[in-house]
């Protein structure tokens, strides 16, 4: 089994009004076989058997599934590899003698709690506004009893592998939260139960997006790039179709004067 001696630059801040900085450590005999998330805990069990702080990083499932590793390393989120999430990055893609630079999502919405740990509460808002059914469309029926082609139920479940863990935001040059956004919407969307309630969701959940301080989209598409789920940019062209139909309707309601909500 090979190991590797690292040098790693991290982002270390105390809290949220402190200055941060990035910090030199040297970490060795981390084995090829071990996890990004595990050579940091091989960090901190260094420093904490010297009496320092260990680093503060956030995360929970390391299957890629819940979505709470985020970390830009070497300037790419979660690492730059393929649908793949911190915690499923190896370090069997790194060489001995590497130096690696780990840093916190970058985005005005996600501030920094501390060290590598950021507040991404902001995504809870935009689901809140509206990323639920909440019109009786009825109790849960037998399976294949609601006939829907499969075109739409693959979108669906395509959409809904979203895990919510803002790496779309921090890619993206303008802090845009329009991919993660977009796919909350059309996991909804493109199922019959979403219908009823599908243009004030979208404007709702838009509205939302704009309110928690995220940026605009300007298509650079590094979202779809950085995304560890593989989430197609065409569910932001759904939305965008959804919104321009919401605002004209929207609008004609207020034309008629009957409020329009």
């Amino acid at each position: 089994m090979s190991t590797l001696n690292l040098t790693l630059h991290i982002w270390r801040q105390a809290d949220r009004k402190a200055a941060g900085k990035l910090v030199t450590y040297k970490v060795k005999n981390v084995s090829t076989h071990a996890s990004f998330l595990e050579m940091l805990d091989i960090l901190n069990e260094q420093l904490i058997e010297k009496g320092e702080e260990p680093v503060a990083f956030d995360h929970d499932c390391r299957e890629g599934i819940c979505g709470m590793c985020s970390l830009m390393i070497n300037g790419r989120a979660h690492g730059g590899q393929r649908a793949t999430t911190v915690c499923q990055l190896h370090m069997r893609l790194f060489k001995d003698g590497d130096e690696i630079y780990i840093e916190p999502w970058r985005a005005y919405a996600f501030p920094v709690i501390k060290d590598l740990c950021v507040d991404r509460s902001a995504l809870d808002k935009i689901v809140t506004a509206g990323g639920y059914i909440s019109v009786n469309v009825g109790s849960a029926p037998d399976a294949n009893d609601v006939l829907i082609p499969k075109e739409y139920a693959d979108r669906a479940f395509e959409a809904a592998a979203c895990i919510g863990c803002g790496a779309c935001v921090a890619a993206c040059p303008n802090g845009s939260a329009m991919l993660y956004t977009a796919a909350k919407l059309a996991h909804l969307h493109n199922l019959p139960q979403g219908q009823p309630e599908r243009l004030h969701r979208t404007k709702a959940m838009v509205s939302a997006m704009d309110a928690a301080g995220f940026g605009n989209c300007s298509n650079h598409y590094e979202c779809e790039a950085a995304c560890p789920k593989d989430i197609s940019r065409e569910v932001m062209a759904l939305v965008n179709r959804d919104y321009a139909k919401a605002a004209w309707v929207h609008r004609d309601r207020d034309d008629k004067g009957d409020g329009g909500g």
